[in-house]
């Protein structure tokens, strides 16, 4: 896949956002545990960053996911994972079956105050007792003339104090368990929700995450996206956006904690001569590098033929499951070369430690990636093995 003009038109529009509207930012937003998400993703809206493959109808750019990879690619300059993760909620979580099933009425009240920025998104997949088995949720949404009432919580919710509405996947009759869910538009406004409790987390700490409870909250039945039933399968075709964004987010991060690790060890001396001038650590550097650039051509080859309209659950997952695990490699082998340094929190390395373990674990765990690769390998075993 190669980058046009265009693309990289956008790329430097974004980094140059994120060098004067974010990075500037960052630290205070660290501290109080939260961003101004409104405020500044309607500034985003502005730039047309939040509607990139979205369609022109409803204020988005209507291109292909190349864009949005590039995109992507040029958030991973913020300095640290919370903004960048909150704002894939937003374009890449929330959003993207919404854009394709909803009606258009449903997308004119949701997906376009989204793409403008004036709307903040989450989406509820995840439960005290279903993250990665998403089939297990219990949230129900029971018919009641033209409404559904909805009970039932959702945990681990990105944007979850902000939001203004939720991309929830609830149970909306007693059939198979991959045919009786449906993703509804649930706006957090509406009586009988409730934001209990913003989690206190080990990293993406500027990033809000909440508790929400749901008690015969009542929405109209318009609100459904899509078809009744088809919810699961909508959620799963929703997930290869989330991975893509994932994965691709995490490049120029993981340049930037090997290029500051550098940095550091280019100007730290121990034994009379600077810590990069031992072979061990230069070498180390070049294989993470090296890394870098094979999850980059993955990713890429994922991304083109996701353009082009072809499923690519499979490459996605992989982009997922070695992003999860390179985050790892990385920020733990680059902080080792910070000595006591690198376990202080005023460090970007302790930062990126922190916030990129969250790769393995949202959005599908490891496990999860590797389960469904087993089953296009065709050698995961029988439900009854």
């Amino acid at each position: 896949m190669q980058f046009t003009e265009q693309h990289r038109a956008l790329s430097e529009s974004v980094k140059k956002f994120v060098a004067n509207e974010i990075n500037p930012h960052v630290d205070e937003w660290e501290r109080e545990g939260i961003f101004p998400a409104h405020e500044l993703f309607r500034k985003m809206g502005e730039q047309g960053f939040l509607g990139i493959t979205k369609p022109e109808a409803y204020g988005g750019l209507d291109l292909d996911w190349s864009y949005n990879l590039a995109f992507c690619e040029a958030m991973g300059e913020v300095n640290g994972g919370s903004v960048p993760m909150a704002v894939g909620v937003q374009v890449d979580m929330a959003t993207p079956a919404l854009a394709r099933y909803g009606s258009n009425a449903l997308r004119e009240e949701f997906l376009k105050p989204s793409i403008s920025g004036e709307f903040v998104a989450c989406i509820g997949v995840s439960e005290p007792g279903a993250g990665s088995d998403v089939a297990s949720i219990r949230t129900t949404a029971r018919k009641d003339g033209d409404d559904y009432i909805i009970n039932g919580g959702k945990l681990w919710i990105t944007n979850g104090t902000q939001a203004d509405w939720m991309c929830m996947l609830a149970n909306t009759g007693e059939g198979p368990v991959h045919r009786n869910k449906s993703l509804i538009c649930v706006p957090l406004k509406s009586k009988g929700v409730t934001v209990a409790r913003k989690l206190d987390k080990l990293g993406m700490r500027a990033s809000d995450t909440a508790q929400l409870y749901f008690e015969d909250v009542r929405v109209p039945q318009r609100y459904r996206i899509g078809e009744e039933g088809e919810g699961f399968i909508y959620q799963m075709r929703q997930f290869q956006d989330e991975r893509l964004w994932g994965a691709a987010s995490l490049l120029r991060t993981l340049e930037k904690a090997i290029e500051d690790c550098i940095d550091y060890t280019r100007q730290r001396t121990a034994f009379g001569k600077p810590l990069l001038n031992n072979q061990v650590i230069h070498f180390r550097m070049a294989e993470l590098q090296t890394e870098v650039e094979l999850l980059r051509s993955l990713i890429y080859r994922a991304v083109e033929l996701y353009a082009q309209g072809e499923d690519v659950t499979r490459l996605a997952s992989m982009a997922k499951l070695k992003a999860g695990r390179l985050a790892r490699e990385v920020t733990d082998g680059c902080l080792q070369y910070y000595g006591g340094m690198g376990f202080m929190n005023e460090t970007l390395i302790t930062r990126l430690y922190r916030d990129l373990r969250l790769t393995s674990i949202g959005g599908g765990a490891d496990e999860v990636m590797l389960q469904i690769l087993c089953k296009y390998m065709g050698i995961l075993p029988g439900r009854d093995s």
